[in-house]
């Protein structure tokens, strides 16, 4: 299916591994003007070699900028004033103890997986709705229904991008552009690869029979029984970005590999 994404412009926040990665990679192959985003120059030089050397001919650019930070914020609306799609993907996730955590890990959380994409859709979404067509998606997590009880502040920033994609959707009614979330359940990212590598080392097992034992043990709930690869979130996230998706809107999108459990 030709996803029609091929005269958009994209930025992708957080985009340098893992989901926002794939996610990036992915609007390159449908010929899209993509802009990858990492802190690190490093990071988002080496990302923009690898969708290269893949892709050949990709439109693709890179802004380093920490979107944490207001100055991060100015710098990378300066270099990109206008965007057709926003995949507001930037996010942190750290186990902390409820009653061991501090005011400072949740303010972290916040403004770190909530509080940049608030800045972006911010200043983004207003030109798309004079237009008359945009798309912003916040990548959330299966964590913003089934909040992690070994990180109860990384469930609550997730379960806040709902609430604000959805209040968004409701500011486009009428109009061409649509605001939604995704859902991605537990994702082979290369942080879990590593993870997976290393247990499996302590183990004494494959990688393979950790990623059992684990979805065995940990995720039984899981209908997948295996790690969801970033290139199928990355799938989902193109198509509802695509015009193809335009009565999608206000919707939490599961890619979660049937975790979550019941009707949402």
């Amino acid at each position: 299916m030709d996803l029609q994404l091929n005269n958009k412009t994209v930025l992708v926040s957080g985009s340098t591994t893992g989901i926002g990665y794939a996610i990036a990679k992915g609007f390159a192959k449908e010929g899209a003007t993509v802009y990858v985003n990492g802190r690190s120059e490093k990071g988002v030089n080496d990302a923009l070699n690898r969708i290269k050397n893949e892709i050949g001919s990709a439109d693709v650019m890179g802004i380093v900028a920490d979107l944490t930070t207001e100055e991060g914020f100015e710098y990378l609306i300066q270099q990109v004033p206008t965007l057709d799609i926003l995949i507001n993907n930037l996010g942190i996730y750290e186990p902390v103890n409820f009653f061991e955590s501090s005011d400072k890990d949740w303010l972290k959380m916040f403004d770190v997986n909530v509080l940049s994409g608030i800045r972006l859709t911010r200043f983004y979404m207003p030109n798309m709705l004079t237009n008359n067509w945009g798309r912003v998606l916040f990548i959330s997590s299966e964590s913003a229904i089934q909040i992690p009880t070994e990180m109860i502040h990384y469930g609550m920033s997730k379960t806040a991008q709902l609430s604000i994609a959805n209040g968004l959707a409701q500011l486009t009614k009428g109009t061409g552009v649509t605001v939604n979330s995704i859902l991605p359940g537990p994702t082979f990212s290369e942080g879990v690869e590593r993870f997976i590598g290393n247990l499996a080392e302590q183990k004494s097992l494959t990688p393979k029979e950790v990623e059992q034992e684990f979805f065995a043990q940990t995720r039984p709930l899981s209908l997948l029984q295996r790690f969801i690869t970033p290139d199928e979130v990355a799938s989902a996230t193109l198509y509802v970005s695509s015009p193809w998706a335009a009565a999608t809107n206000g919707a939490a999108i599961r890619v979660d590999g049937g975790i979550l459990k019941g009707i949402h």
